[in-house]
């Protein structure tokens, strides 16, 4: 899958107004990241309401204060490595919450067999989210920047939020060329399947990084960042 690269400096390009307006008052950047957490964090509850539409618009949303907070913590100078721990920390935590949310909207359908498998599959995709931020953490923790792979943050966040926004209820069935499909369960299946290689690519970089080198050899990094490598100094 291609880098957001490109997205994200549009996105800055975008938010420009909003940046120059928080950074003028000096808003902190922690404000921001627990303003998003609450955000993204209440696509949860829109999942489990059914509200598909609403909890997409939210996560993205959500993903909008993530790209604010590491702009405006290096552009005003208020971060601190507590600021990129309390960030990261955040991110799990609402990355967490949003796969318990899909879960739970899966589950009014469990006599289902098909949304039956769909708990595996969102259980597989929020484990290798996990593995991927842990594998990132663990690395830096060794002085290794490990920011491989294919379903970064960034990627997870547009997938999710973009398909929830734009497919809304056809969650339920879309028909393309007379065959039925579930946007979002497409979107799960490549998460389960694209998370896990990413945690895997990231472990075979950091052995060909650190293989044979010795542990005392490897100094712990240091700048914090988050997974997105936005530094938070």
């Amino acid at each position: 899958m291609p880098s957001l690269e490109s997205l994200r400096e549009a996105a800055y390009r975008v938010l420009r107004p909003i940046t120059d307006w928080l950074t003028h008052h000096r808003v902190h950047p922690n404000l921001l990241t627990t303003v998003g957490f609450f955000v993204t964090v209440s696509s949860a509850f829109a999942f489990h309401q059914h509200h598909v539409r609403l909890a997409g618009a939210l996560i993205l949303l959500g993903g909008v204060f993530d790209i604010l907070d590491g702009r405006i913590a290096r552009l005003t100078r208020l971060g601190s490595k507590f600021g990129a721990f309390y960030d990261s920390t955040l991110d799990r935590i609402s990355e967490i919450a949003v796969y318990f949310g899909i879960l739970s909207l899966y589950n009014d359908y469990r006599l289902e067999l098909g949304d039956v498998g769909m708990i595996y599959l969102i259980m597989l995709a929020m484990a290798g989210s996990l593995m991927i931020s842990y594998t990132r953490a663990r690395a830096e923790a060794l002085g290794l920047d490990c920011r491989v792979g294919l379903m970064p943050r960034a990627e997870r966040v547009v997938l999710i939020g973009g398909a929830s926004l734009f497919f809304g209820e056809a969650w339920k069935g879309l028909v393309l060329a007379g065959v039925t499909i579930d946007p979002l369960k497409v979107v799960i299946f490549l998460l389960a399947v694209l998370t896990n290689l990413t945690a895997f690519q990231r472990i075979i970089w950091v052995h060909r990084h650190a293989r044979g080198v010795p542990l005392e050899a490897l100094a712990p990094v240091g700048t914090v960042t988050d997974e997105e490598g936005s530094d938070r100094s």
